[in-house]
């Protein structure tokens, strides 16, 4: 329904997608402008920073036009239209995900996949099969795990009310970080995000595989490839808590 909606202004929707594009990409144009001053940022040159920045970016996006939405469940836990959602015989999550679904989000998707196959298109890499396979792999995974993170942050709005901005640090918050080298940061953090809220193997760990780059950390390299087994495992108690949260609900009454 919400496509056929947008769809209906065919300009009004392309001009709001190429907009779209034009913010986002505007992150990466601050990054362009701090290499016309520097040759390296963490030892890494810019088009492989336009690696990261394009394989974080088009995983966020595919995540954020599927479930972005989900970030608006306390705002209907509070005024209680959670409640029409539950009484209709579709699954809760599908209508979050559903609901005022924006198609203008491709924007993102857009310019993370230009950025990132003109980082493809010039970096200096020895392709293997698996290296060549990675690299969508690694898109895809990311996506979902984004999206994990995305569940457990609407679950989470189920006890905390308010907390959409909670959510929106790990997601919107995790993708400017991975935008950048894991060389510039802490190592505590970099544990965190790889064995606490794994947000390295959305495109860290695959990316410094395929440019044949040592883990800051000490990991393998052959941790990159476990993107997808990352993003099932972080999918389970993102699940668990969205059914909590769902079974903890109570209407207001109105």
């Amino acid at each position: 329904m919400w496509i056929r909606s947008t769809m209906t202004y065919r300009t009004s929707f392309f001009l709001s997608v190429f907009g779209n594009a034009t913010i986002q990409l505007l992150d990466f144009v601050a990054i362009w402008i701090m290499f016309r001053h520097v040759d390296t940022l963490g030892g890494f040159s810019l088009p492989e920073i336009a690696l990261l920045y394009g394989a974080s970016s088009t995983s966020l996006g595919l995540a954020d036009l599927l479930l972005g939405n989900t970030d608006r469940v306390g705002a209907r836990v509070r005024d209680g239209s959670l409640d029409t959602m539950l009484v209709r015989p579709v699954p809760l999550l599908a209508q979050v995900a559903a609901d005022r679904f924006a198609l203008r989000r491709l924007g993102r998707v857009g310019q993370g996949l230009v950025v990132l196959g003109w980082a493809l298109s010039v970096l200096d890499v020895d392709w293997t099969v698996g290296k060549v396979l990675l690299v969508p792999v690694m898109v895809v995974a990311g996506a979902a795990i984004f999206a994990a993170v995305m569940v457990a942050g609407a679950a989470f709005q189920f006890f905390a009310g308010d907390a959409a901005e909670v959510q929106n640090s790990f997601t919107y918050g995790g993708n400017q970080m991975l935008q950048y080298p894991p060389t510039v940061f802490a190592k505590e953090l970099l544990r965190g995000v790889t064995f606490i809220v794994p947000l390295a193997f959305v495109n860290w760990l695959p990316a410094l595989h395929v440019l044949g780059r040592p883990d800051p950390l000490g990991l393998p390299g052959w941790v990159g490839y476990l993107s997808p087994l990352v993003a099932f495992v972080a999918f389970l108690p993102a699940s668990l808590a969205w059914r909590a949260g769902v079974r903890s609900y109570r209407s207001t009454g109105s």
